[in-house]
């Protein structure tokens, strides 16, 4: 048995209270394919001496999701916790050696070992209700679209730019306007409502000098082509009484050149009021004048080398106040329901824990995400964060679904090792998305092939987590990287992709319909001859079980030796499959179904 790979910690994604204080979940990670079983031995602390309940076999684990180099086991407890006890794992591998694995390793199992309670095993002291992480329950019934707010409709010609661009000219440059404002998302709010979506997401609406504002000058100003608090107030009232949220993009990493303290900080130098409001390694400030936008040569921390984005000094206790306290702002005075923090990842973790601490104090339902390409365990421990942007599972859905570059087993493999870093109630709150303003859009990644888009929305629908769609997907918008990602919205029917808007309405209704197992339930992998490109999997929540077969090869599948027989009427949604008379299923390349499988 491969010892090294044996792995448990308390209090985190493998320790965790979920659901209620009575509800304890534990995860134990070995070797893949390396152990037979696993059993759960538990018991309280003080008790363990008289009522010896370290004795017998156990509470046997599941093995749940597997990768090319890890078993992940689980179970739950679910009992009164109080003054929880101390907890260890039976292992035994396939010789039939069996260890007891505790706080002190891997041990021979034996009567001694087991009746060291103060030795031999995990302890969780007590389980505190304020610890357990949580984020706001609606999020799980929430679909969410993007909106790069100059770009998505015109709503009053009278605040646009001095020069902006005609609207049927969909060669953006990155310095545009198109004049989108918040008056034309006002306008299509019926249009976002009859497609299904009940969350809106806004990048940046501050004042800044840019189209994308991402460098902010004034946080608590609208930008003044986009309207004013006024308008912004409609908006937010129209979102709301539509049933949907409204979640506001916030750039607290770094701020704009135009803004107030840094002007004044260039006139100033060090005897700037706001000189220790940036991070600046000495004065004057300087940088080598160039056509280019990058100046890896200025004294002065920025957003990636750009001279425009001076990066705040967020240990700072008064620029603390003036972030945070714009946040504050627009959730107290507007009901804002959720932020999503720009480079969150670059913000030291002290700012993010007052950021919460603040925020959640004015209304705790409020939904935070962090934009974190990568793995994000130390910002989603319940103390900073309810979610990130899950751009890990966006990358293993364009190498599988799109690009084509990956096998089924490395997608599952991947994938599952994802689940696994995070909490059970984290993977329901993430924000899960197939492509943003940041990224080449999905139809022109998939070389405009719309089954390809098809089923990666689908897969993505499926998983865990809040889907987002990002502005004109659902009528196969196309752009390559920003800016061409950020062209203007197609509203011109005669250029609509109909038939894209009639699937991802279907697909919308399907994740509303079944929001609790999609959300809530497990994650179960069929086995499929991986070598073909043929995956197969579903959720299971209770006695209630979705599956769904997704044809990744380039002949048809058929599933009669699954023992499937299947009608119509069991299909959710689909692409490219028949039915045959015999009522077995053929699935067709590059197409897929989604189906009730409570009997099957």
């Amino acid at each position: 048995m491969n010892t090294a790979a044996v792995y448990h910690r308390t209090d985190s994604e493998y320790a965790f209270l979920y659901g209620d204080r009575d509800h304890l979940r534990l995860r134990l990670r070995t070797a893949a394919g390396d152990v037979k079983k696993v059993s759960l031995l538990y018991g309280n602390f003080v008790e363990g001496s008289y009522t010896h309940w370290y004795d017998g076999d156990g509470s046997a684990m599941q093995k749940y999701l597997s990768s090319d180099y890890f078993d992940y086991w689980t179970a739950t407890i679910e009992e009164p916790i109080g003054h929880l006890p101390a907890y260890g794992f039976l292992v035994e591998d396939f010789s039939d050696n069996q260890y007891l694995y505790g706080d002190r390793g891997l041990v021979i199992d034996s009567p001694s070992a087991r009746s060291d309670v103060a030795t031999n095993y995990f302890r969780l002291p007590y389980m505190h209700e304020i610890d357990r992480v949580m984020s706001p329950e609606w999020v799980k019934k929430t679909i969410w679209y993007q909106i790069f707010p100059d770009r998505f409709s015109d709503g009053n010609h009278d605040n646009d730019s001095k020069v902006t661009k005609d609207w049927s000219d969909n060669q953006p440059s990155s310095q545009d306007f198109y004049g989108g404002d918040l008056q034309g998302i006002i306008n299509h709010l019926d249009d976002l409502a009859d497609l299904g979506i009940n969350g809106i997401y806004l990048t940046p609406i501050f004042k800044s000098p840019s189209n994308h504002k991402y460098n902010t000058s004034d946080y608590l100003e609208i930008d003044p082509t986009f309207g004013d608090k006024n308008v912004f107030k409609k908006l937010v009232d129209a979102v709301h009484a539509h049933g949907m949220k409204i979640m506001l993009d916030a750039v607290f990493n770094h701020g704009g050149d135009e803004s107030a303290q840094w002007q004044d900080v260039l006139r100033n130098g060090q005897k700037s009021i706001f000189a220790d409001w940036f991070v600046i390694h000495d004065f004057p400030i300087h940088f080598h004048e160039t056509e280019l936008a990058y100046r890896p040569d200025k004294n002065y921390e920025s957003f990636a080398f750009t001279k425009d984005m001076p990066k705040w000094n967020t240990a700072n206790p008064e620029v603390q106040d003036y972030l945070i306290g714009a946040a504050a702002y627009w959730t107290k005075e507007f009901q804002i329901d959720a932020w999503r923090l720009d480079v969150a990842n670059e913000v030291d973790h002290h700012f993010w824990r007052q950021f919460r601490s603040k925020i959640k104090s004015i209304n705790p339902e409020v939904f935070i995400v962090g934009e974190i390409w990568h793995s994000a365990g130390p910002w989603l421990n319940g103390d900073q964060m309810d979610s990130v942007m899950n751009y890990g599972l966006t990358s293993d859905v364009n190498h599988y679904f799109v690009d084509q570059d990956i096998t089924a087993s490395q997608l599952v493999s991947q994938y599952n090792d994802r689940l696994m870093n995070y909490r059970d109630q984290t993977n329901e709150a993430m924000f899960n998305l197939l492509d943003s303003h940041d990224t080449m859009r999905i139809k022109t990644r998939a070389k405009g092939n719309m089954n390809l888009v098809k089923s990666a929305f689908a897969f993505l629908f499926l998983q865990p987590g809040t889907p987002d769609i990002y502005y004109g997907s659902e009528y196969g918008m196309a752009g390559k990287e920003d800016p061409d990602c950020r062209r203007p919205m197609v509203w011109d029917k005669q250029q609509q992709d109909l038939n894209m808007y009639d699937f991802m309405k279907r697909l919308i209704a399907l994740r509303h319909d079944n929001w609790q197992i999609l959300s809530e339930g497990k994650i179960f992998w069929d086995k499929v001859p991986v070598e073909n490109r043929l995956l197969a999997f579903g959720r299971l929540l209770g006695k209630k079980k979705i599956g769904s077969f997704f044809n990744g090869n380039q002949k048809t599948w058929s599933l009669a030796n699954h023992n499937i027989a299947i009608s119509e009427s069991d299909i959710l949604i689909g692409n490219r499959y028949h039915i045959r008379s015999d009522k077995q299923l053929e699935i067709f390349p590059e197409g897929f179904i989604i189906m009730k499988a409570d009997n099957q």
